[in-house]
């Protein structure tokens, strides 16, 4: 069924799916336009209509992946262990961590593995008098081979577990908790759908290679549908609130929501904090900078603070929403700052420009996971003394107080990344992807020819023209 055949129903259903993946704002308009377009006046139905038309550019193609990386399941693993053991399928689910692991017991079980944490090939293995003890009539070479295979069913729980809590926190940064929104009360309210849909479409959009800093996710067409939300009179705020949490939205909640609610976002700190202290301790960065050296995982990284900043950002609302902002008085873990490219940093700098004031700031606080877990203090005196050194505003900038809203953000198409970096149209774009342009790496052996005037290494000013 193509989208001009979409009930409203329907289209609610389609927007139920994208907030487990990452469509263009414009295809996510679209269906919003589907879903709630007749009841909007003339005005407001042509600035939709508009947002909705531009899903059509270049017959609807990207050369952008729609979706966040997801985990590859363990079925490899299973089929094999299933033939060597000679098992039956007994409804082992491979896409589940818990499940792989417990299916792993039971085959270490048959080994005589007592544990299936240890499972070292070198000190777990039983010996030939062991075996016969245990009753295991297998030879060593069979032996080793069924420890192996279960070894591996091992392992890939845990890589599976891991990859399921990197796109988990990716969701996160980028759309709060509207993943975990039930479907039956995502469809309930038409007008709240459409906003949470909209709004965490447009905070997943991809960053762009620029020194203009980032558009305003909330743009018109998001106020155009939370305008709508505020004149509907049994708005469901709290599914708002899980992807949204202003002042204005968190006022409209009910004390226990809001309870509910810091309790999350403390819970989500807590647990990202714990996964950054690790990397911290694995690696070397220069805190003063945050500037990415050779070796340093800045994927991983910024992923996690995007997801800790974002529950920072809505923690610190909710309790100025609760009117307990004097709990930072005793703690107040501070931000996380973002590794930089060295090419990003050479580019501020050539154009006058510097570090982000916020790098001060945290380079002279307690690192914010040893003040979550008591290894460390940070209180509202400490954050406010350093903000006041480093001239940035502790409340408008997020530290001590919510962050006032931006203004409203225009609407514009999603243009054609390559590396953080515009082109003109997808078959462009997949082209020099594919040749290796703007990768920070030597250029890959390509059948493209890329034209001489594509920058390539130098980086384009402000005003157009590339740095000598």
């Amino acid at each position: 069924m193509s989208l001009a055949e979409l009930s409203p129903s329907d289209a609610l259903i389609a927007l139920y799916a994208t907030l487990d993946r990452r469509p263009r704002p414009e295809e996510v308009a679209h269906l919003v336009f589907r879903a709630v377009g007749d009841r909007l006046d003339q005005r407001d139905r042509m600035l939709l209509g508009r947002a909705a038309r531009a899903a059509s550019r270049w017959h609807g193609e990207s050369s952008m992946s729609d979706d966040f990386a997801r985990p590859v399941g363990g079925t490899r693993q299973v089929d094999a262990a299933r033939r060597l053991f000679a098992l039956p399928d007994d409804g082992v689910d491979p896409d589940d961590p818990t499940s792989l692991l417990d299916f792993t017991r039971r085959l270490g079980e048959s080994l005589g593995v007592r544990d299936a944490h240890r499972l070292d090939f070198q000190r777990d293995r039983l010996n030939r008098a062991d075996r016969v003890a245990a009753g295991i009539e297998l030879s060593k070479r069979q032996y080793n081979r069924r420890f192996r295979v279960t070894r591996r069913v091992a392992a890939k729980a845990g890589r599976l577990r891991a990859g399921q809590t990197r796109r988990q926190l990716t969701l996160v940064a980028r759309s709060g908790f509207a993943a975990g929104l039930p479907p039956a009360t995502f469809v309930a309210d038409p007008w709240a759908a459409c906003f949470v849909a909209y709004l965490t479409a447009r905070r997943k959009l991809r960053r762009e290679f620029t020194l203009s800093g980032r558009d305003n996710p909330y743009d018109e067409i998001a106020d155009l549908l939370f305008r709508q939300c505020v004149a509907a009179p049994d708005t469901d705020w709290w599914m708002i609130a899980q992807v949204h949490p202003t002042p204005q939205v968190l006022a409209r909640l009910t004390d226990r929501q809001r309870g509910e609610l810091l309790g999350r976002w403390w819970a989500t700190m807590r647990q990202v904090a714990a996964l950054l202290a690790w990397i911290w301790s694995a690696s070397e960065f220069d805190r003063a900078t945050m500037v990415v050296r050779r070796g340093n995982d800045s994927s991983t990284w910024n992923l996690l603070c995007g997801a800790y900043n974002t529950a920072r950002a809505a923690w610190i609302a909710t309790l100025a929403a609760t009117g307990s902002l004097d709990l930072l008085d005793v703690a107040c873990p501070g931000k996380v700052m973002l590794l930089i490219a060295a090419d990003l940093a050479a580019w501020h700098r050539s154009t006058g420009g510097g570090l982000h004031p916020d790098t001060t700031v945290w380079a002279r606080l307690p690192l914010p996971w040893d003040v979550l877990d008591g290894t460390a203090t940070c209180t509202r005196a400490d954050v406010a003394a350093a903000c006041a050194e480093a001239g940035v505003d502790a409340e408008r900038s997020g530290w001590l107080a919510p962050r006032p809203a931006g203004a409203v953000g225009t609407f514009r198409p999603t243009p054609e990344l390559v590396h953080g970096v515009a082109v003109v149209d997808p078959v462009w774009a997949a082209a020099l992807r594919s040749a290796g342009v703007f990768s920070g790496r030597p250029m890959r052996d390509s059948a493209i020819q890329v034209p001489a005037d594509v920058v390539l290494r130098e980086l384009p000013q402000s005003g157009g023209q590339p740095t000598p």
